[in-house]
């Protein structure tokens, strides 16, 4: 069931992720979400993706999670100390699905048009990049049937907007339309539909992708890293990463590339 969730395309370096459950608004179930996790750790586990681009099906990019799902996770028990510990670890569950894109090493650039809803944002602040069409918005609903977000957006949105508004977003539910999210740098750039969005976020990816997949890893590496620690704590990490990296074969390359004013070629990465 998992795998009628999304759709998996490989364009050379480019792995493309889509969001396939078009008929129900991409509104997220256990199999979804079940999808996604394995996807993201099985391919940032394959060395020749140097990116991954998030897609969706339909009208929306997500609807957010599934209510049908949502209110079968609350069976009635006898004993209300189990069930909270059993919530515990289902919640978690859920979390690790979308940890596994943050912290896949490629870089995931997402396109998003319409409604990017509830867990859609969770999914969406877990990315390194986003791209919108213009008809996108992002709303944090979860406020809206009494839950608070505990997927992530709390935890990430504040390292992409500024936490007062994140706070506004997170208490009332609001609709942020895609013109106020390229001004606050929540999105990268703006397209007029999802097509063309969806073609900026593959020409972004094979740009990506046609760089040093070492350096690239690096990068995420070291700005995952130094997120919530002192710029010291980050400035040793990344000496560490390049004390390494810097003998590698794609130093070389590139080097003799710019020298000879040709388009350097890299190798995959060692499975």
């Amino acid at each position: 069931m998992a795998e009628e969730r999304i759709a998996i395309a490989r364009d050379g370096g480019v792995a493309h992720v889509e969001l396939a459950r078009e008929d129900r608004l991409n509104a997220m179930d256990e199999a979804m979400f079940e999808a996604i996790g394995d996807a993201f750790r099985e391919l940032a586990a394959d060395p020749s993706v140097r990116v991954i681009l998030l897609t969706a099906r339909g009208r929306h990019f997500s609807a957010g999670l599934d209510l049908h799902y949502a209110a079968s996770q609350f069976p009635k028990t006898s004993d209300p100390g189990r069930a909270a510990e059993a919530r515990l670890r289902h919640i978690k569950w859920l979390q690790d699905c979308f940890t596994a894109v943050e912290e896949a090493r490629p870089p995931v650039v997402a396109v998003l048009h319409g409604g990017c809803i509830g867990a859609g944002v969770d999914l969406a602040s877990a990315c390194d990049i986003r791209i919108g069409a213009a008809d996108c918005f992002l709303q944090v609903a979860e406020v809206d049937v009494a839950i608070t977000a505990d997927l992530g957006t709390l935890q990430r949105l504040t390292h992409l907007l500024p936490e007062g508004l994140v706070r506004e977003l997170a208490y009332t539910g609001r609709r942020m339309e895609a013109e106020e999210a390229l001004r606050l740098g929540f999105l990268n750039r703006v397209e007029s539909d999802r097509e063309a969005a969806i073609a900026a976020g593959f020409g972004l990816a094979r740009t990506i992708a046609a760089k040093s997949p070492l350096a690239v890893a690096g990068a995420k590496m070291s700005l995952n890293y130094s997120r919530g620690r002192t710029v010291e704590e980050g400035l040793r990490h990344v000496a560490l990463w390049n004390a390494g990296a810097l003998v590698s074969a794609d130093l070389d390359a590139a080097i003799r590339a710019r020298l000879d004013k040709s388009v350097p070629e890299f190798g995959d990465l060692s499975g």
